[in-house]
């Protein structure tokens, strides 16, 4: 960490500059009526991401939770573009080489489009995806992205994660069992919900570390914002 540390100094004024540069010409795109099109948002250790992939994330985000993308509040929005950033950080590390498979990439369209039931025929589908902004070719791209990570993600993380017998025990009789109880419930067997209790717990496990991966590689990387003065490192 230290030698990327010193690696990421030396470089810095390079990426300064070359986020300049980019902002420049993003900013001199145009169409023909003069209108700009697109611009630079951040930079992810050299890689820029500009407006249009964070609208393009909102309009995902929105999409995949039946949501309008004008109802996000800029602290929503904000919280799109800090995801966007963390994919960027995961993709450097795990540079995924082969697609997600065609069959579950279909499988979480399908579970997307079921928020949709009035979107019976392609045809009305397609024009939803497109009040959105998106088409379909995006949205595959999109979700067959979010499945390599996350079964990447899976494969580093989840080798180390140990759930015993005594913390199932420990859940069940501190928070489960008096959960029943206020709810008027019947107290359900300990035995009966074993599996269910180690999953949540491995699930809120797995959560932990891929926050504290993701903070350590922030940490490490240059992230510069328009808004960044020369030097400043985005936490």
């Amino acid at each position: 960490m230290k030698l990327r540390r010193i690696q990421l100094g030396m470089i810095q004024l390079g990426k300064h500059c070359g986020l300049a540069m980019a902002l420049c010409l993003a900013l001199a795109i145009s169409s023909e009526a003069g209108q700009i099109v697109d611009r630079v948002v951040t930079s992810v250790n050299g890689h820029v991401v500009l407006q249009s992939d964070w609208e393009q994330e909102v309009a995902f985000e929105a999409f995949s939770n039946a949501r309008d993308p004008d109802s996000f509040t800029s602290a929503e929005r904000n919280a799109a573009l800090d995801r966007l950033i963390d994919r960027e950080l995961l993709r450097e590390q795990l540079r995924p080489s082969q697609p997600a498979p065609a069959e579950q990439v279909a499988a979480r369209v399908a579970e997307v489009r079921k928020l949709y039931p009035e979107c019976a025929t392609d045809e009305v589908w397609r024009a939803k995806l497109r009040r959105y902004g998106l088409a379909q070719g995006s949205l595959e791209r999109r979700l067959g992205d979010e499945i390599q990570l996350m079964k990447l993600v899976e494969d580093r993380l989840r080798p180390s994660i140990q759930i015993d017998q005594q913390a199932v025990e420990t859940y069940y009789n501190d928070r489960l069992l008096p959960d029943m109880k206020r709810a008027g419930n019947r107290a359900t067997p300990l035995p009966e919900v074993f599996g269910q209790i180690k999953d949540l717990l491995a699930e809120r496990k797995m959560n932990e570390l891929l926050s504290a991966w993701l903070a350590s590689l922030r940490s490490g990387s240059d992230i510069l914002t328009q808004e960044s003065s020369a030097g400043e490192r985005n936490p």
